[in-house]
């Protein structure tokens, strides 16, 4: 029987596997093949029988995944001759070697493990993890099976996260890329106080804070989809995902870019839209209607009542056609929306959001009924704003989103470009619905209401 060799490529991955850093942090990017890296670390001490080691990831579902770490431990631990009980995502060799999945989803979790004794935590993207998880978790690490204590852990950036201020050091702080010459370089660090305190070395610490602080050794070892040959050989569509992403969460998971965070003129830009006199006659539409009932009284600014009309023709191109945004009170708003029906006629969709909760139920419900007659897409909201206007700026970014010239154009795309540090949003939130239900419409037209 032929041995089984599990390697890591070469380049960043092994440098991942070979560093002797107390703390090593691996990735920074999407498709690094973080998690292959994070699989076969404990594999180097499998002839341990008194190896324990626990693989983190935030939340339980984490875990079991299609094609995430339970599945892809699967493929590698198999083979080994090592053995899985799925109930307890652990794995133990016959020498007694364990390795365990466990997730903290709550700030409490953490204290699951008091008591415990590992010599090897891994954190599958660290950054969704507490700090306060992680350096609790750190004084878990001890055993007596000859192996010391070290931290293993994944991430993609996060410009909000508490590893981003942890590992500054690596990243060029203007431009949020990793910075190249110091990827895999150790630096260590010591807690004084409730400050963590830098050197090049653990006998500068000493020598600054005394003799009696434990400094503990961590490098950042970035790496992107360019460092995985094999997947670019095997998925050449993974490449071109990341390049459809839209802006942000391209920087980031693309180029690695911790700094980059939504803002006004980042997530539209005013460039992308060309307003043209007129859209084909051919195509799917609806009026999707992002829904307040306040009026302004004594200088108050409350939301808006928007709809937005958008047409997908068969060239893959979208058409925002109109915009109608106003003020008024849960009658005025329900009878405008009724009007502007009648005026748009029965070839152009209604779309209506949701809100959560019998109240929203009853509502959309009602409304619906004073439509009769009218094809009717009833919408529930999921996910935050930025979240749903993400697919149509992707769209917008590549010109594939035209506006037709009228009066509403100039307030709408300041709107836009404007998000989401504006007061307002209500102009983007119903175009979002709009483009993300006309979708769904071309994609599966039973789920339209007929009435």
């Amino acid at each position: 029987m032929e041995p089984v060799v599990i390697k890591p490529q070469a380049g960043a991955q092994t440098s991942f596997l070979s560093t002797d850093a107390d703390i090593a942090v691996y990735g920074g990017a999407a498709g690094g093949g973080k998690t292959f890296a994070l699989l076969i670390e404990p594999l180097r001490h499998l002839n341990n029988g008194l190896f324990r080691g626990v693989i983190f990831r935030r939340t339980s579902p984490q875990i079991r995944n299609v094609g995430g770490l339970w599945d892809e431990s699967i493929k590698l631990y198999s083979p080994l001759g090592i053995y899985n009980r799925e109930t307890n995502l652990d794995w133990t060799a016959s020498n007694g070697w364990q390795l365990k999945f466990s997730h903290l989803e709550q700030e409490s979790d953490k204290y699951n493990w008091q008591g415990s004794q590992m010599c090897f935590l891994g954190f599958d993207e660290l950054s969704h993890f507490a700090e306060s998880q992680f350096f609790y978790l750190l004084s878990r690490l001890r055993s007596m099976s000859g192996v010391r204590g070290y931290v293993r852990a994944t991430c993609n950036p996060d410009s909000d996260s508490w590893l981003a201020d942890f590992l500054a050091w690596w990243i060029d702080q203007d431009t949020g890329y990793a910075i190249k010459e110091r990827s895999g370089k150790i630096r260590w660090f010591c807690r004084v106080g409730d400050s963590l305190e830098w050197s090049d070395s653990p006998t500068d610490l000493k020598d600054r804070f005394g003799i009696d602080v434990e400094p503990k050794s961590v490098t950042f070892i970035s790496a992107s989809i360019y460092d995985n040959k094999i997947l670019l050989d095997k998925d050449k569509s993974y490449l071109s995902n990341l390049k459809a992403m839209p802006l942000i969460e391209r920087e980031k998971l693309l180029n690695g870019n911790w700094k980059i965070k939504a803002s006004g003129g980042l997530v539209f830009k005013r460039e992308w839209f060309e307003v043209v006199d007129q859209s084909p006659i051919e195509g799917q539409t609806i009026r999707f209607w992002d829904r307040a009932g306040t009026i302004a009284i004594n200088g108050s600014n409350p939301d808006f009542t928007v709809g937005c009309k958008i047409k997908k023709c068969d060239r893959g191109l979208y058409w925002i056609e109109d915009v109608i945004r106003f003020r008024g009170t849960p009658s005025t708003v329900e009878q405008r929306i009724v009007d502007t029906a009648n005026a748009d006629g029965k070839t152009v969709v209604v779309g209506l959001s949701q809100d959560p909760g019998q109240a929203g139920i009853a509502d959309v419900s009602y409304l619906t009924r004073q439509l009769s007659g009218f094809r009717v897409k009833i919408v529930r909201e999921t996910g935050s704003k930025l979240v749903r206007a993400q697919p149509i700026s992707s769209q917008s970014e590549a010109g594939n989103v035209k506006l037709i010239r009228g009066l509403w154009n100039k307030d709408f795309i300041n709107e836009l470009v404007a998000f989401p540090e504006a007061r307002h949003d209500d102009q983007v939130d119903a175009m979002s619905g709009a483009f993300n239900s006309i979708k769904s419409l071309v994609q599966a037209q039973p789920r339209v209401r007929f009435l």
